[in-house]
């Protein structure tokens, strides 16, 4: 498998992560409608009504369109300059997995500080894959 392959399996992955919460909130808000445990005319506005399970899963939702965009961007970046390496494939994978813990964290128990342990090592994870592409792209011949 060539390293474009390789580095493109983890942004896979996460899209199935993203595809999965939407379709499980989803599913969770129409059976909480369906309940009774809401009323369509509470939650037209105001998304604070639904069941915390599903207040959970929404806001994990939407953190999935926060810092991995710029994983993705730095993805595209990777492979259009070819600089994919083993390094950058390595970091890849670890973000998946951070990412994967935060949303395991925020779905479940979400206890913060173990919550915010899981986004931090993703940060640290992404930044350094910025500054590996920086340094790769400016420094080497």
């Amino acid at each position: 498998m060539t390293n474009d392959k390789l580095i493109l399996l983890p942004a896979l992955i996460h899209v199935a992560l993203i595809f999965f919460l939407v379709i499980a909130t989803g599913r969770g808000r129409v059976l909480a409608v369906r309940k009774g445990e809401v009323r369509l005319s509470e939650i037209a506005l105001d998304g604070s009504r639904w069941p915390d399970q599903l207040r959970k899963r929404a806001n994990n939702y939407q953190n999935q369109f926060e810092l991995p965009v710029l994983f993705y961007i730095l993805i595209a970046l990777l492979i259009a300059t070819r600089l994919v390496d083993p390094v950058q494939i390595i970091f890849a994978w670890l973000f998946l997995l951070s990412r994967l813990v935060h949303s395991y964290i925020h779905t479940g128990k979400n206890i913060l500080l173990d919550r915010f342990y899981a986004f931090l090592a993703s940060v640290l994870t992404l930044m350094t894959m910025w500054i590996w592409f920086a340094v790769r792209l400016f420094l080497q011949p």
